[in-house]
């Protein structure tokens, strides 16, 4: 008489997000009805591990008629893929994968920190209660640990001046959003998370062959791009180059000329060395900017 096999023990270390994102049973269990393409809240279940995401069906996407080619949700795993190119994990983890309606974008759901940012950086001056990223304040000029993007009418004939903080993650972020050509970084898209972490979300819209850049992170424009940053864009470009896997994947998400457009950002900021000003050939900042 033959021992009994042994089952082995099921691994107690939790997956990658990606491989529970990609590999796990998607439960639908609510929908967030503030969006205007189909966003549903998810729990997402692999090997006795779970977490909250969200998932985008490519059916509920509205057209776009500037962006003809390709999906929102292919766009939105792009953005990750660049993300985790620069090393500054600034989006969430994201999939593309199959769901209850059908292939679409599967990303971790984020809880936002109860202080509003994480961390505490940005003084606020005065006029800007809490550790906020972005505010508006009746000056002409942004206190210290502050950054002007421009003035904004609040009603009844009175103008305040819109500021974001001058924060390094936010600086990243304004750098990410030149490169992937965001035509749509609101506030409401910047999610500070616990341990002073910042993540972003909602980049459906983005890699356009055509200069769509419209943001709220204006504040550094013009300015020298920091050394740092410089050295993430010089591998950023190796990484782009024709034949490379980051490239291979790319081409999986959006068109070559879009590619080829991203390659371009990325060599003229390497070149000027500054951060971009708006174009003045479209808007500047996305309405509604929340």
């Amino acid at each position: 008489m033959s021992a009994p096999e042994r089952i082995p023990p099921r691994s107690v270390t939790p997956p990658a997000p990606s491989e529970l994102l990609a590999l796990g049973e998607l439960t639908v269990r609510g929908r967030v009805r503030e969006a205007s393409n189909a966003v549903l809240y998810c729990t997402v279940e692999y090997e006795g591990h779970s977490a909250p995401c969200v998932y985008k069906p490519v059916a509920g996407e509205r057209p776009l008629w500037d962006f003809p080619d390709g999906t929102l949700a292919q766009r939105e795993v792009a953005a990750y893929e660049i993300s985790e190119a620069t090393g500054w994990g600034l989006v969430p983890p994201t999939v593309l994968r199959d769901g209850p309606y059908g292939q679409g974008m599967c990303q971790l759901w984020v809880e936002v920190a109860t202080d509003g940012h994480g961390d505490g950086s940005g003084d606020g001056s005065g006029e800007i209660e809490g550790p906020e990223l972005l505010a508006l304040v009746e000056a002409d000029e942004p206190g210290p640990g502050w950054k002007a993007v421009g003035f904004a009418e609040v009603g009844e004939g009175r103008t305040a001046l819109l500021v974001h903080a001058d924060d390094v993650r936010l600086r990243r972020l304004a750098v990410l959003d030149a490169v992937i050509n965001n035509g749509d970084r609101k506030g409401g898209h910047l999610l500070p998370a616990g341990g002073g972490r910042l993540y972003a979300i909602d980049h459906g819209v983005t890699f356009n062959a055509d200069d769509k850049l419209r943001t709220l992170l204006w504040g550094w424009a013009g300015e020298p791009l920091p050394h740092d940053v410089l050295e993430v864009l010089g591998r950023l470009a190796d990484q782009l180059a024709d034949g490379g896997p980051l490239s291979a994947r790319l081409a999986e998400l959006i068109t070559e000329a879009e590619i080829v457009a991203l390659r371009a950002r990325v060599a003229t900021l390497l070149r000027t060395k500054a951060h971009p000003e708006p174009s003045g050939q479209w808007p500047a900042i996305p309405w509604p900017p929340v």
